[in-house]
């Protein structure tokens, strides 16, 4: 495959992906589809992992990948090296979502235990003691309510998303650099020695 064609591919997955971490960052801030104070929504969310890390900074390689796979063919060598430090752009990104999604994970929701305060009741537990392996301890939140649920499912989400983002820019990185590197297809190539 042609380092413009694989450029291009990789972008066009890059848009849903990073559509799905927006909206997975946004619906954090409304758990379980309610409007809460600002103090109230967990504070990994503040850091807008999804909307910025895994979005926006996706987006850009991701229409760069869609240029430098212009015309079914490598475009330009000025075209591949843009895409390649626009990926590292993307990775970075992507890497500081998977980072904060995971903590957010591990860390637990913000929620109320029952007295009308809200903390963290799953921070400073080890591992092995975690909420995420042991559902039954999944009752103290009493609201907002299926607050746990809600943080698992999104930050899990989130944390795909990065990941694969993570994967896909890499993969650009590389194929950008051969097309840099190696130039334009073999298929032009042949072209232009047999019209002389």
């Amino acid at each position: 495959m042609c380092t413009g064609k694989c450029s291009r591919c990789i972008g066009i997955t890059l848009f849903p992906l990073a559509a799905c971490a927006i909206v997975s960052n946004i619906l954090l801030y409304f758990p379980n589809g309610r409007v809460l104070q600002l103090s109230e929504i967990t504070d990994l969310v503040w850091f807008f992992q999804g909307i910025l890390g895994a979005g926006i900074l996706v987006i850009l390689p991701a229409f760069m990948m869609l240029g430098a796979g212009g015309a079914g063919c490598c475009a330009n060598r000025c075209g591949m090296l843009l895409s390649v430090l626009l990926a590292l752009l993307g990775f970075a990104g992507a890497v500081y979502c998977a980072i904060f999604s995971s903590m957010g994970l591990i860390g637990g929701p913000l929620c109320d235990t029952g007295d009308g305060e809200y903390l963290y009741p799953f921070r400073n537990n080890t591992l092995e003691y975690n909420y995420l392996f042991n559902q039954t301890t999944w009752s103290i939140c009493k609201e907002p309510e299926n607050i746990i649920l809600w943080n698992i499912v999104l930050f899990s989400i989130l944390l795909a998303i990065g990941v694969i983002e993570a994967i896909l820019c890499l993969i650009q990185v590389t194929n950008g650099l051969i097309g840099f590197v190696c130039g334009t297809c073999m298929r032009r190539r042949k072209t232009n020695i047999s019209g002389m």
